[in-house]
């Protein structure tokens, strides 16, 4: 009989790690999933995006070679043999997922489900013209690129002229001009990468600022960095139509067009709950998201969602945790979601981290708050391993509570080394108590150190 404890639509990472922790739990579990376990994170963002960036990273090594002593002849970028390493760390991944799910036991399937209704001890769910039940639902299906309501996107998208995340990381050769419509997280990685591929790049973005939410500071280092390199950035700008071959935009009530070989669409992503069936059992969908209050749980008992579908911060590490609270509930296990030291990286060459808040945000919501910097360059390590480099750390603490409460970081090894920052932050330990910790020596992160010292 089609029948199980818990039943999980999605194998992203929420999906996949709820139904690993559930079925360690005890619990017997199903996974339906119609595309690839690992969801978008493995298959299509996060590893794949990384592969191609550390290909990028190892020329820019390789270019720069002499500002080390090390002559490098010839240095280039095949970025066919680059595709190929990344289709295989994606398959080793993928297969190691699928090699979990075997031996805890989960019932994997691939297809869509779609939840048909409530029973008396739980949920039915159908997929591939059978019925599943559960005594449990964990909604994991993610997130979709947000294609924005341009003229002519449609047909720019069925032409290949204009891309997602999803198309671009498997462009057989670098395009000649690539136009990113919006300079986010995804937008400037792809910027990033792509550049050193050769690629003539221009991100055209609205605001006024790259990189959204990040720290402004940061944010104008990072852009500074990406131009050096030959990035060219219309910051105050509306697209206003794709044709194939061109983008137009409007700045400051003056139209321009912008030829180009292809054009990345990289203004965000929205929940993808659509075609789920919840609307079958009455769960309340918001704006696309699925509500859920800090435990995971949605409005029906029973029911819980996490991962980028509940829409509070998508990224891969928030939806591994929510499955974690998720499931824990579910076994008795009381656990609440915290939302106010998640790190968030852009892995650039330099990276950028952040954590926590802001000075704006901090202020905004009436902390009192200082900030302190301090160069990179207070650090040993970072001397002997980056030439010329510009990179900071810069710290927010609230004066009241003589606490941390934000952190951003930009350079190189930022995203190794924002966790720990983070710890500092949930944990909630006083400025004092921060300076008593001993970093090792040497290494990029005891600048975290110095700038504690500056409180």
């Amino acid at each position: 009989m089609n029948s199980y404890d818990l039943i999980v639509l999605g194998g992203g990472p929420a999906g996949y790690l709820g139904a690993e922790r559930a079925a360690a739990g005890g619990m017997s579990v199903a996974l339906f999933e119609e595309r690839s376990l690992g969801g978008v994170c493995l298959n299509e963002g996060c590893i794949p995006s990384k592969a191609l960036l550390h290909s990028a990273k190892v020329l820019d090594y390789a270019l720069h070679g002499a500002d080390y002593g090390v002559t490098v002849r010839d240095a280039s970028l095949d970025h066919a043999a680059v595709l190929s390493r990344k289709n295989k760390v994606v398959a080793a991944l993928v297969g190691g997922v699928a090699a979990k799910m075997k031996a805890r036991g989960v019932h994997v399937t691939a297809a869509r489900a779609t939840v048909t209704g409530k029973t008396a001890d739980g949920f039915s769910v159908q997929a591939n013209g059978e019925i599943f039940f559960a005594k449990r639902l964990l909604v994991a299906t993610g997130s979709v690129p947000l294609i924005p309501p341009i003229p002519g996107v449609e047909e720019a998208m069925q032409s290949g002229f204009a891309l997602t995340n999803r198309e671009i990381l498997d462009l057989e050769r670098p395009p000649s001009h690539l136009v990113i419509v919006g300079g986010g997280v995804i937008g400037l990685e792809m910027a990033s990468y792509f550049r050193s591929a050769g690629t003539r790049v221009t991100v055209v973005e609205a605001l006024d600022k790259i990189a959204g939410q990040t720290d402004a500071e940061i944010s104008t280092l990072l852009q500074k960095e990406l131009e050096k390199k030959g990035v060219d950035f219309r910051l105050g700008c509306k697209v206003t139509g794709l044709t194939e071959g061109s983008v137009a935009y409007e700045r400051g009530g003056e139209s321009h067009v912008i030829e180009a070989d292809k054009a990345l669409l990289s203004i965000g992503r929205r929940p993808s709950a659509e075609g789920a069936g919840l609307e079958n059992i009455g769960v309340y969908v918001e704006r696309g998201a699925v509500v859920t209050d800090n435990n995971l749980r949605t409005n029906i008992p029973g029911v819980w969602a996490a991962g980028d579908v509940n829409g509070k911060i998508m990224l891969a590490h928030t939806a591994y945790r929510e499955a974690e609270v998720a499931v824990n509930n579910m076994l008795g296990k009381r656990d609440c979601m915290r939302y106010h030291a998640i790190p968030s990286v852009i892995y650039t060459n330099p990276e950028a981290a952040g954590v926590g808040e802001t000075e704006r945000s901090a202020v905004d919501k009436g902390m009192q708050v200082r900030a302190v910097r301090v160069s990179m360059r207070y650090s040993g390590r970072y001397m002997a391993e980056t030439q010329g480099g510009n990179g900071i750390c810069k710290l927010v603490v609230d004066t009241r509570k003589n606490r941390l409460v934000g952190a951003h970081l930009f350079g190189s090894y930022a995203s190794e080394m924002i966790y720990g920052v983070g710890m500092m932050i949930e944990r909630g330990w006083t400025i004092d108590e921060l300076k008593e910790l001993v970093f090792p020596h040497p290494t990029v992160c005891e600048v975290i150190r110095e700038a504690l010292f500056e409180i």
